[in-house]
């Protein structure tokens, strides 16, 4: 007995010895967003790694207790759940106004006032924090060996500066925008910019606008990220220093997307591509939802689901897409927490929550009726399953293109949708083969990688523990001017020179023109 102990000890210790846990300091941001930062949580923690998450004290799903991590609470970031909501329901109540220039202009400014409100009470937050001394000699003496942050909001790619320490990114987006236009070549003439609806294949006029929306998107910039993060950032890091400087220079970016999502475009090395690293093979139902599937026969089921922040819509709304779902044989499995549409049919169930991934790859399920959220849009390609967008605000309306352009969804505007252009909609990609054959065919090239995303996406964490960073995967072109990157100032030289050599040799040719001239004058006089 005591010698298979002995073994098991050993074992043990010899595991235990293998473990070479690191110390993550995670800065997440809140909303959908946390939902796939909590998958790398949980993985990290799952390889022994010691995981701290800093949250505000008005947090609306990162909660201060879990299994899988310590949390530290700072101060309220003054944007609750509620408020966001309202703001949410707001931006689509105008959406539904029309689709006029005045409602354009008024959509736009809205959204770009609440940006600047979030980027404001974000730094706000986090200056008081950097004046909080016995907190930030707490988070240095923790000796962390690195920072997991998403630089949509740039809490945590300040704090990681101040603290000294290595940055891996979970992103899409940073406070500029779009991830890859940060640090990576963008060439207007194929890279189309987010928002444009624009594919990789251009004509002159598409290119045009491509250019014309980057400049309005530098506006946005100018407006709603310059007043807040340049004076904050010269204050704690030097008036040399620009707030850009401390996002380029991040160690990995861990992208939450890939080329069946995104257009072809230029990457770099320190660009690691980690698209549906949330998603997994699906689990069993519980019986009452298996059995409520099953009863589909034939038919099969479809999903709806809005995602975190949209619960319910307009009552109008919803009694026309309830009145579409009725007249179909499918059944229907909805997340809805709102009033019970007076036209719902027999085949469709209202939930408060659905396992959305779990529903997706189930073999019956047809049809997915989303909201354009990426998490939503990489289950969907994973599972194969077609899609019906009803994009609301955001990048929802981009993400839904790219789906229309790869021929997998069909899109409606939630400002006209009704009950026939709806049912429309869905019988299109219900009946349709092409809808799913195409999904599939994305699927398929999604599912084809080398490695599993999750995977990826620990090893170049762990790389950066190991190594205290990655610079030699870092380009440092973000401390060139934009005169030094696009090499004016060269091309000025150049033409310079040039321009010397051309005239020095007119100037030559001149003036032995005009002593040849002479002379000959000369000897015929």
């Amino acid at each position: 007995m005591q010698q298979p102990t002995l073994v098991a000890l050993v074992v043990l210790l010899c595991s235990l010895h293998l473990v070479d846990g690191g110390k993550v300091l995670v800065c997440p941001v809140d909303g959908s967003h946390w939902i796939n930062m909590k998958v790398l949580i949980e993985e990290l923690h799952s390889r022994g790694h010691e995981i701290t998450v800093l949250r505000p004290s008005d947090s609306w799903y990162i909660k201060a207790e879990s299994p899988y991590y310590k949390s530290i609470t700072i101060f309220p970031s003054g944007f609750d759940e509620e408020q966001f909501g309202s703001f949410v329901i707001r931006m689509m109540n105008m959406r539904r106004q029309g689709a006029s220039l005045w409602t354009r202009i008024s959509l736009e400014y809205e959204l770009v006032e609440q940006f600047y409100q979030m980027n404001k009470q974000s730094l706000e937050m986090l200056g008081k924090l950097f004046e909080n001394t016995t907190m930030m000699q707490r988070l240095h003496d923790d000796k962390y060996d690195l920072v997991l942050t998403d630089p949509a909001i740039g809490i945590g790619v300040l704090l990681g500066h101040r603290l000294g320490l290595p940055l891996v990114f979970n992103v899409r987006w940073t406070i500029q925008g779009e991830g890859h236009h940060a640090i990576a070549p963008s060439p207007f003439s194929y890279v189309p910019i987010p928002g444009t609806e624009l594919t990789d294949k251009m004509t002159f006029l598409q290119r045009l606008k491509n250019i014309l929306y980057f400049f309005f998107t530098r506006l946005q910039i100018w407006y709603v990220t310059d007043p807040n993060y340049t004076p904050f950032v010269q204050r704690y890091f030097g008036n040399d220093v620009h707030y850009m400087e401390l996002f380029q220079s991040a160690d990995i970016w861990l992208m939450r997307n890939d080329f069946t999502f995104e257009f072809p475009r230029p990457t770099m090395p320190n660009i690691i591509y980690m698209s549906g690293f949330q998603c997994k093979p699906s689990k069993p139902l519980s019986k009452e939802l298996e059995d409520f599937v099953q009863s589909s026969g034939e038919h099969g089921v479809i999903v709806m689901t809005l995602g975190t922040l949209v619960a319910k819509l307009p009552e109008d709304i919803t009694e026309e897409i309830a009145s579409a779902f009725a007249q179909l044989p499918q059944k229907v499995i909805w997340r809805h927490k709102g009033k019970r549409p007076s036209t719902l049919g027999n085949n469709t169930l209202l939930l408060e929550w659905l396992p959305q991934n779990d529903l997706l790859g189930h073999p019956k399920t047809r049809a997915f009726v989303a909201h354009g959220g990426t998490n939503g849009m990489q289950e969907a390609i994973y599972h194969g399953v077609p899609l019906v967008g009803l994009p609301l605000m955001f990048d929802q309306q981009d993400n839904f293109f790219r789906m229309k352009a790869r021929g997998v969804a069909k899109v409606l505007d939630i400002a006209t949708v009704n009950k026939d252009n709806f049912l429309e909609a869905l019988k299109a990609v219900l009946y349709e083969p092409t809808y799913r054959e195409k999904m599939k065919t994305l699927s398929s090239l999604h599912r084809d990688q080398p490695t599993k995303p999750l995977d990826r996406a620990m090893f170049w964490i762990e790389f950066v523990m190991r190594h205290k960073g990655a610079k030699h995967l870092r380009t440092d072109s973000y401390k060139m001017s934009m005169i030094q990157y696009h090499s004016i100032d060269v091309a000025a030289f150049l033409f310079a020179v040039i321009s010397l050599v051309f005239i020095v040799f007119i100037s030559a040719v001149k003036f032995l023109w005009r002593r040849v001239f002479c002379r000959s004058k000369v000897k015929k006089e």
